[in-house]
């Protein structure tokens, strides 16, 4: 069994899943647009530049990704990603970039389960929490 998280986007999957390659490292091995499948005359104009589907491979991990209908998308609400790093400046230096245009709901601190832990939501809109093993 594989448990995958697959995040919902309002447009800006492509956006979003270059800027996670860039600082996660990776490979985007899927970014499909709705206007390259055999659904594409099936769809608005619009639409056909929103993602289908995506990939990003980092190690044995994925994290996956599409843009929702146009009116379709809702806030993420009541999970969030967690990025586990062995590095706390490796940590702080992906939690600031990750914040970067984004909210913070728990800043960047030493935790008594670790020695750095943040919590916040990207200009995406994914919540992600940020954690030192």
């Amino acid at each position: 069994m594989r448990i995958r998280a697959h995040l919902c986007f309002d447009g800006q999957c492509e956006a979003a899943f270059r800027a996670y390659q860039r600082l996660l490292g990776g490979e985007i091995v899927t970014l499909l647009k709705y206007g390259e499948t055999a659904m594409a005359d099936a769809v608005d104009a619009a639409t056909r530049d929103r993602i289908l589907h995506a990939t990003l491979k980092i190690g044995d991990d994925e994290l996956l990704g599409a843009d929702v209908a146009a009116g379709d998308y809702r806030v993420p609400q009541g999970f969030y990603v967690l990025l586990s790093f062995e590095d706390v400046a490796q940590s702080k230096r992906v939690f600031d970039a990750l914040a970067d245009g984004g909210t913070v709901h728990m800043p960047f601190q030493k935790m008594f389960w670790s020695p750095g832990f943040g919590v916040l939501t990207d200009r995406f809109g994914t919540p992600w929490e940020v954690d030192t093993a």
